[in-house]
């Protein structure tokens, strides 16, 4: 396993990581307007401008093929996905690992918005929850 810094010849990679993860994990925990808005948050343009602010980091499996990945900006870790494919197996871990190291080199703390099936991870990791948000999105669904 490997972690390196994505380029834009890697946006469509990027993109359908973070799309097929909330396209098949998501629905368990949102309503259908709630996945919609996740899609479009993370969409192709908003990818690309953090590729080329140097946020993003692909990780790689032992056969060099991206499993996951992690945006890092500022102190904030966003778009933290592994593939459902690959999940369990530490790679989330990994990167949250290499994350935070990256933070740390500059800042006392870590923030990040967590994600319904995510928030149990960064809980036992030791995170804290400080605040807790509701948002009206298309179809009256909240997320």
């Amino acid at each position: 396993m490997s972690i390196r810094q994505a380029v834009l010849t890697d946006l469509s990679t990027v993109k359908n990581i973070a799309a097929g993860t909330i396209s098949e994990i998501y629905p368990h925990y949102y309503p259908k307007g709630a996945v919609e808005f996740f899609l479009e948050h993370h969409s192709g343009k908003k990818i690309s401008d953090d590729i080329k602010r140097n946020r993003v980091y692909l990780c790689l499996g032992t056969l060099q093929n991206a499993v996951g990945t992690v945006t890092v900006k500022g102190n904030e870790i966003c778009r933290l996905f592994v593939l459902p494919a690959y999940q369990g197996r530490g790679f989330g871990r990994e990167m949250l690992d290499f994350a935070e190291r990256i933070i740390f080199e500059r800042y006392a703390n870590v923030l990040l918005d967590a994600s319904l099936p995510a928030k149990q991870i960064y809980l036992k990791r030791g995170y804290k929850e400080i605040q807790y948000n509701s948002i009206l999105v298309s179809g009256n669904d909240f997320l």
